[in-house]
């Protein structure tokens, strides 16, 4: 697990890696692909601040979630990459 910590209502998400994609005899190269929406939440921030109280998060570590395309900050840390996003940026969680 990553060694990060997201401040107030930021939420650190592994995105959903895809498998290698292969059309025929041709693979199709990372920047062809579709970015992925659907990740899992590896930690989290203490809430978001309204008229002096703290309101925590609604999302939980280990939930997966569904975010916008262009949402959060893509960051690498301990070889793997994930997302900075902040709690508003998330659409949906997805149940099981």
């Amino acid at each position: 697990m990553a060694s990060i910590k997201p401040l107030g209502d930021r939420v650190l998400v592994e995105p959903r890696q895809e498998a290698e994609e292969k059309i025929g005899s041709i693979f199709v190269p990372d920047t062809a692909k579709e970015k992925p929406q659907e990740g899992k939440v590896v930690e989290i921030g203490s809430g978001k601040y309204e008229d002096g109280k703290l309101i925590p998060l609604e999302v939980k570590v280990g939930d997966t979630v569904l975010y916008g395309k262009y949402s959060g900050t893509e960051i690498k840390s301990e070889g793997k990459e994930y997302l900075i996003i902040r709690e508003s940026d998330i659409l949906a969680v997805v149940k099981k």
